[in-house]
């Protein structure tokens, strides 16, 4: 008898070590899916900004989001202010705007680039048609200029381009960061951490109206 309930004890803690061992595979691959649904779409040229693409990159990244660094073609590619390179994971031709949840424009010489390229272009402006949060700093917004979708939105970007800005339709605004609806702006490097939070906050509050 003694020998039997021992079987049956061991059985039952071989179940239960089982159980719990399923339980927490569950959980990590409930974890994962979450991590890896939020998606973020990085677009990059040429001559980008260091900070302004790197510093949202991080932040996003320490949120557990994934980030797609997109450009006219793969490869890599150069700040225009430091020796930092960035590779880009896909070309625009690759990729579909309903595969990310978010698309970020950083500044520098880089959107001067991106602006020059149709499928870019095309690729910016449906996005923009799904309504997602679409952020752009410094001179990013000349990206979204010449895709034709700022017009009557409420904008900032660096002072140099106030004046493209406003014949675009734009209501500029000189502050850290404006929300515009699914638009984020921001001015210059200092605004970094109000643009990357400010980014975060509607990408949260996104999904939970999905």
């Amino acid at each position: 008898m003694k020998k039997k309930r021992l079987i049956s004890a061991s059985m039952i803690l071989a179940g239960l070590f089982l159980f719990s061992a399923c339980q927490t595979e569950v959980q990590y691959a409930e974890e994962e899916t979450k991590d890896e649904r939020v998606k973020v779409a990085v677009l990059v040229a040429e001559g980008f900004h260091d900070g302004e693409a790197l510093m949202p990159m991080g932040f996003l990244l320490n949120k557990g989001y994934h980030i797609t660094v997109i450009g006219p073609e793969r490869g890599t590619v150069k700040a225009y202010n430091s020796d930092f390179t960035i590779t880009i994971d896909k070309a625009v031709s690759e990729v579909s705007p309903g595969d990310f949840h978010a698309l970020v424009l950083p500044g520098g010489r880089g959107p001067g680039v991106l602006r020059e390229n149709e499928q870019v272009i095309n690729f910016v402006s449906e996005f923009w048609q799904t309504g997602r949060v679409t952020a752009a700093i410094c001179h990013g917004p000349q990206v979204l200029i010449t895709a034709g979708v700022l017009d009557g939105k409420t904008s900032t970007g660096i002072g140099g381009i106030k004046g493209e800005l406003e014949e675009a339709g734009v209501n500029f605004v000189d502050q850290s960061v404006v929300v515009d609806g699914n638009l984020i702006t921001s001015r210059m490097p200092d605004d970094l951490y109000d643009f990357s939070r400010t980014i975060h906050e509607n990408i949260e509050k996104q999904l939970r109206q999905m």
